[in-house]
């Protein structure tokens, strides 16, 4: 009898064992944190350093990172330089401190970038750029939209808007002009202009910043009493814009384009007080700048430039746009 109890007691350990070692075994290729074992195990830190979170249109950009990173397990840092090239350039300072694998850089400014990426090099962290360019170090890959078509884009639309008026009249509200963006979005947009023999009749800066592009918008409509189109190269000027129109009471007199199409303009343009913008999605932009940093970091092949595309919103498809998951 004593002999089969301890019989039965060894058999009910062993199935107690084999029963614990399947309860924990882990699905092929899998930690349990769930990082790839096939990558040996590594859970990639990336460094994400922003030009500004001040701008819808940054802010959806850096979600679409956030996004990407939260699928693929990785751990993200993310800096603001709010607009400052010296702060961006101690961001990534700070960063390259902090030992990632890579990181992604959107630009204050493509010269005063440069030491910045310089300095990961010489650390030897990859450096992915995303909208705006570095005008020097190495950079493994750009991510961004074609800024020359987005303003060739907005110039052909307002040349179709305006061809039955006689000597139109046209204004341009720039961007940050250290930037490439800034500098390709006015670039595209007037070679449509002279193609067209159209006269821009004012032309000011106002670094892609809706208060600024507001008091700009007063002052070229105080000395300008005929205008009949406005093109802001981003949304958030275009809104700047849109508010010192309505105050002057001539919302019906001018046609307004943007560029970028965040959800504000969007909706203007569904309410018919902003004509036209051009979808740069940054949302998409962020999420391709991740997914192209894992496929450096596996040592994957990847493109120099990745472009993605661009296309012209007005209220007839504003509303079939996908701008996000």
């Amino acid at each position: 009898m004593k002999k089969s109890i301890r019989i039965l007691t060894l058999v009910v350990s062993f199935v107690m064992i084999f029963a614990f070692i399947s309860c924990t075994k882990q699905t092929p290729g899998t930690q349990q944190d769930g990082t790839d074992k096939n990558a040996g195990g590594k859970k990639y830190k990336i460094g994400l350093s922003m030009n500004t979170l001040n701008n819808p249109f940054f802010v959806d950009a850096k979600n679409g990172v956030q996004k990407a990173a939260d699928e693929n397990n990785v751990e993200l840092i993310v800096t603001d330089a709010q607009n400052s090239a010296a702060t961006q350039v101690s961001d990534i300072e700070n960063l390259i401190a902090q030992k990632p694998d890579l990181i992604i850089i959107d630009p204050a400014d493509s010269d005063a970038i440069v030491a910045a990426v310089e300095a990961c090099n010489a650390a030897n962290i990859p450096v992915i750029t995303m909208d705006r360019e570095s005008n020097g170090g190495e950079v493994v890959a750009h991510i961004g939209f074609d800024a020359i078509k987005s303003g060739n884009i907005a110039g052909e639309y307002i040349a179709e808007q305006v061809k039955n008026i006689p000597d139109a009249k046209i204004v341009e509200i720039q961007g940050i002009m250290g930037t490439n963006v800034a500098q390709n979005r006015s670039k595209g947009f007037n070679e449509i202009m002279e193609k067209n023999n159209l006269k821009v009749i004012a032309r000011q800066a106002a670094d892609f910043d809706r208060a600024k592009a507001m008091t700009v918008m007063e002052n070229i409509l105080q000395a300008n009493p005929e205008i009949d189109a406005v093109y802001a190269s981003n949304d958030e000027m275009a809104l700047g814009a849109l508010e010192a129109i309505k105050a002057a009471g001539r919302l019906d007199d001018i046609i307004l384009v943007g560029c970028d199409a965040i959800d504000q303009s969007l909706e203007k343009i569904r309410s018919g007080e902003m004509e036209a913008t051009i979808a740069e999605p940054p949302y998409f932009l962020g999420k391709q700048a991740l997914q192209t940093a894992l496929a450096v970091l596996k040592g994957e092949t990847v493109e120099k430039s990745v472009i993605l595309d661009n296309q012209l919103v007005t209220k007839e498809n504003v509303d079939t746009l996908k701008t996000r998951d």
